[in-house]
């Protein structure tokens, strides 16, 4: 294999490249970067999803991000309804984050000791969220997860814990059990390389049904607005009953936030729902679109976590500087008045895609919770993963391919959700209902 090494920008110029990212003279296309990736990275991405297994075809690679817009390697430019999985809600490239990461980089990008930031963006979450008292960050919404299960194995001396067919809760060996979206558009049950051992204490449900719930049960872990298996809403008493039931068996409930929590609202899906979970799960937005994690809960409950507690927890990049700052500058522009516009542009965005597809004769529905959009190719909106699995994944495809042609770019899954931010202006939206048709009737054609 011949090595391709990495150039001068500077030669480049001279040479009269004028491709967006400098990669090396000849290869700034989506396809050889891909093929180039592919020699280094498994499967030539970093998540799997990104791979376009599910969609087919390859990925495009992108360069840049602005507003509602991200541009890849050739200079072509997509209406982004992906928005980094839902970590984005300003837009790309938002003046007060950049600005607010410039300003902490240049104070250094990791300490391993305490920051005034992390203390503050703890802070700005409890303001905003009753139920967390107390907060610990970390890196990652799977470890966000995988934290909230240990604790509340610690807290309660038990070991079981119940999660809901659909759910999806990271990467975490033992809640990758029928779990939803990257796993199910991967097409596999749930993952090998997981003994079954480590499932063993975990008990799958079917969601929107309250399970019943031993005495040996730790926790119930749900997403409370399931936005893994392409948006579904919590039944009329769903959460409502897994708050008594939990009560009732001495369990804890932890509601998995790390995509609800700070896009449906200030108060995430607890607020919207009037339910308060013993411990919350968080990620995406908390961060600003840089890697974060968090959990928060009752001083109680968040007490036993070490160092007061026994139950141990510690990171050398939690906390970090970088995204502390990004998380704060986005919490601090996110007012009652954004989350209105986005709900406004959630519903927008869905009758947009349902009159497209309408006009062209494609059976979809477009479910809205909040500012979260969902997608499903069939005749009915699903209640559960069993009927959210009905969706026509090979039309979606189709739709998929179609939209990114006509400059749209949607998650390369059927179950994912689609998400606007505060970018997708007017002119955004007006543009996206007419590329949505052509790509409908493109569509079409194509079946």
């Amino acid at each position: 294999m011949s090595m391709i090494p990495l150039c001068d920008p500077t030669s480049c110029v001279a040479a009269g490249c004028t491709a967006t990212v400098c990669v090396g003279k000849g290869i700034a296309n989506n396809h050889a970067l891909y093929t180039r990736s592919a020699e280094a990275i498994p499967g030539g991405v970093n998540s799997s999803i990104r791979a376009f297994k599910s969609v087919g075809g390859e990925p495009y690679i992108v360069a840049r991000g602005e507003g509602a817009h991200i541009f890849d390697v050739e200079g072509k430019r997509y209406i982004d309804l992906v928005q980094s999985y839902g970590a984005v809600i300003l837009g790309h490239a938002h003046r007060a984050i950049t600005s607010a990461l410039v300003a902490a980089a240049s104070d250094g990008t990791s300490f391993g000791a305490p920051t005034p930031r992390e203390m503050k963006l703890a802070e700005a979450i409890r303001e905003r969220v009753p139920s967390c008292e107390r907060v610990r960050l970390m890196n990652s919404g799977t470890e966000a997860t995988s934290t909230a299960v240990r604790l509340a194995r610690g807290a309660t001396g038990r070991k079981k814990i119940i999660t809901f067919h659909g759910n999806f809760h990271g990467a975490t060996d033992a809640l990758l059990a029928a779990g939803g979206s990257g796993v199910a558009t991967l097409g596999i049950p749930g993952t090998a390389g997981v003994p079954e051992e480590a499932v063993a204490n975990t008990i799958v449900v079917p969601y929107n049904v309250v399970p019943e719930i031993g005495n040996d049960v730790a926790a119930v872990i749900v997403e409370p607005v399931a936005a893994n298996m392409g948006v579904v809403a919590p039944a009329a008493g769903f959460l409502e009953g897994l708050r008594a039931a939990c009560d009732k068996a001495g369990a804890l409930l932890i509601f998995d936030e790390v995509i609800s929590g700070f896009r449906l609202g200030l108060g995430g899906a607890q607020a919207k729902y009037d339910v308060r979970p013993d411990i919350t799960c968080f990620g995406k937005v908390i961060g600003g679109g840089l890697p974060i994690g968090a959990i928060g809960g009752s001083r109680s409950v968040m007490e036993h976590l070490t160092p007061i507690g026994k139950v141990f927890h510690a990171g050398t990049l939690a906390g970090n500087p970088l995204a502390t700052a990004a998380g704060l500058a986005a919490l601090n522009e996110l007012t009652p008045d954004v989350y209105m516009e986005l709900s406004a542009r959630a519903r927008q965005l869905a009758t947009i895609l349902r009159d497209a597809c309408a006009s062209a004769g494609i059976v979809a529905q477009f479910p809205v919770v909040g500012t979260l959009v969902g997608a499903f190719f069939g005749n009915d909106i699903p209640t559960n993963f069993d009927e959210a699995k009905l969706t026509n994944e090979k039309m979606y495809a189709t739709f998929f391919h179609a939209m990114l042609r006509e400059g749209v770019a949607m998650a390369p899954g059927a179950y994912e959700a689609l998400f606007v931010g505060v970018g997708h202006d007017d002119a955004v939206m007006q543009q996206l209902g007419e590329a949505a048709h052509r790509a409908a009737a493109s569509a079409v054609r194509a079946q």
